[in-house]
């Protein structure tokens, strides 16, 4: 029973809006899903290796080094400022021009995933309100299974961009389009630094 209380927990906190949503969303709206993939998989990965160092105890590291995570939390806000302008800016389709697809890579994808700070609060919130399993398989059983979560519901979330993208919008409502996507990029990192 417990197991099944940690996933839907982890469901509710892994697949909350946050800046890697929104970086879904936006490559598959623009990217659709083969093009996405390349991000969710750098995601994935960055994800499952905050999620190790979290069950391995990077929270008292974070605790006790505040540097490090400001670190975190710089290069994230970082590459969601820039992905944010990258997706405000690029052109219609049909248009030459802009970055998107540029900024929506692997190493994109895993640095977002590395270095999100709402992944990370999430992970020691689930790794220390739940046991799930006996003393030694607890944290390798919670962290498979945060993996799980996070392999299925960043997948609907890159599916639902894959939708949006195939909304067939006007030149000029394809810039709205952008520049709102953008703005959703841009408060996530707003929420990541100050988070």
């Amino acid at each position: 029973m417990e197991a099944v209380l940690f996933v839907l927990a982890a469901t509710a906190l892994l697949g909350s809006p946050g800046p890697g949503i929104a970086a879904l969303i936006v490559a598959g709206r623009t990217l659709g899903l083969a093009g996405g993939l390349r991000l969710y998989a750098g995601m994935q990965v960055g994800l499952a290796l905050a999620a190790g160092l979290s069950a391995a105890g990077l929270a008292s590291l974070l605790a006790a080094a505040p540097v490090l995570r400001l670190a975190l939390t710089v290069v994230s806000v970082g590459y969601l400022v820039w992905l944010a302008w990258s997706v405000a800016t690029a052109p219609p389709e049909g248009e030459v021009g802009g970055g998107t697809s540029a900024s929506l890579t692997f190493a994109g994808g895993f640095v977002l995933g590395a270095a999100n700070p709402k992944a990370y609060l999430a992970f020691v919130s689930l790794f220390g309100s739940f046991v799930v399993a006996s003393p030694r398989w607890d944290a390798p059983v919670k962290w498979a299974l945060c993996v799980a979560v996070m392999v299925v519901v960043d997948l609907a979330w890159l599916a639902l961009g894959v939708v949006l993208g195939r909304v067939k919008l006007s030149p000029r409502g394809q810039r709205a389009m952008n520049w709102a996507m953008g703005g959703a990029i841009l408060a996530a990192a707003g929420m990541a630094a100050v988070g």
